[in-house]
């Protein structure tokens, strides 16, 4: 943890802007504009990329990528500018947060893995590729999302801790655990043997 030594109030402020902008859900914004219906009317009812990519359309699903993953990464390098390492990590925590329990859809958002891995190239960038290279690995060889996604959470504060980043593993290990838990009907899923592949619509 770094030490903290923004006043808190600004603190607050960090947490408040990140949590707002964490919380925009482009998912629903994106399909919507593309008139591919109601998101949480398809597939598993997620809002993120994964789920836009049941609908078949590949351009929206990679803008979802992006977009989520950014808002992490851009709360974060816009607290540091700003205030500081310590409003970084809160402003990254806060909107990886906003992704999970956005004011605009009652408090019920996404799984938060994009969000989680934007946030980590900002916040550590070492950790955030080396998290994305565990995700991406683990998807091309079981070619399940999900899967993927608890590995590369996992593994994430294990990376942290290896590469030197000690001063990030506690707020990584916070949100990884968060991901665990929103991905409690995939792992039963996955024990299940019923979970489905990546493209699957």
């Amino acid at each position: 943890m770094p030490a903290f030594e923004t006043a808190p109030l600004l603190l607050a402020l960090a947490a408040g802007l990140g949590y707002l902008l964490g919380s925009v859900p482009f998912g629903i914004v994106i399909t919507r504009a593309m008139g591919l219906g109601d998101l949480r009317q398809i597939g598993s009812g997620n809002i993120g990329a994964t789920n836009v990519l049941r609908t078949g359309n590949k351009p929206a699903a990679l803008a979802t990528l992006i977009l989520d993953a950014g808002k992490g990464g851009i709360a974060v390098l816009i607290a540091r500018a700003l205030l500081g390492e310590d409003a970084a990590q809160v402003a990254g925590v806060f909107a990886f947060l906003g992704h999970l329990f956005p004011v605009w859809l009652g408090f019920r958002g996404g799984k938060g893995v994009a969000t989680f891995l934007g946030t980590l190239l900002a916040l550590a960038w070492p950790v955030g590729l080396l998290a994305c290279a565990t995700w991406l690995v683990t998807a091309l060889i079981f070619r399940i999302s999900s899967l993927a996604a608890l590995v590369a959470a996992v593994a994430a504060p294990v990376w942290a801790m290896l590469v030197g980043h000690g001063d990030v593993a506690v707020c990584t290990a916070a949100m990884a655990l968060l991901v665990l838990i929103r991905h409690d009907a995939n792992i039963r899923r996955l024990v299940a043997g019923t979970e489905p592949k990546i493209g699957k619509k």
